[in-house]
């Protein structure tokens, strides 16, 4: 398996794992495919990364700014991150999510939030901060990751536009 960016030609690919990775899933309201092309579209999609194997695309995670009491100040949401159903629980989502975070942090990212399940990202440092907060998510559910070594910001955390139509 290789992880890359994102090109041009992948786009509908990307759209197509995506659909098929949230179909029936009970937290989503299967528009993760339309937000990846409106980050995209807006210029918010900061980091698009995709695994190929056999010359097939079988995943993709997003990496895009947040702000944090209206201020972006290297911050990022994770997410979407999906994997073609037949090829998950093979560490392919932890693979892009781990290449992800460490191009964050190569690149000076301050650090990255997600909102999905706790028990999944802890695995990879994220941890609940009940000084950093989103908005109608359940507190337990949303969680950062420091990347550099300063004190972690507080306040109230934003996603880009494009999550919300």
């Amino acid at each position: 398996m290789m992880i890359r960016q994102e090109q041009e030609g992948d786009y509908s690919a990307i759209a197509d794992v995506t659909a098929r990775a949230f179909a029936g899933m009970e937290h989503s309201d299967q528009a993760e495919p339309e937000i990846i092309k409106r980050l995209r579209a807006s210029d918010a999609l900061s980091l698009s990364l995709v695994a190929i194997e056999g010359g097939i695309l079988i995943g993709h995670v997003a990496f895009s700014p947040v702000t944090i009491d209206g201020a972006h100040d290297g911050w990022f949401g994770l997410g979407p991150v999906s994997v073609e159903p037949d090829h998950q629980q093979k560490g392919i989502g932890s693979a892009l999510i781990r290449t992800g975070l460490e191009h964050l942090r190569s690149s000076g990212a301050a650090g990255c939030v997600v909102l999905g399940d706790p028990a999944y990202y802890r695995r990879f440092g994220f941890d609940r901060d009940d000084d950093l907060r989103y908005e109608g998510a359940p507190p337990e559910y949303f969680m950062r990751l420091n990347l550099i070594a300063d004190q972690p910001p507080t306040g109230r955390v934003d996603y880009a536009p494009a999550f919300t139509g």
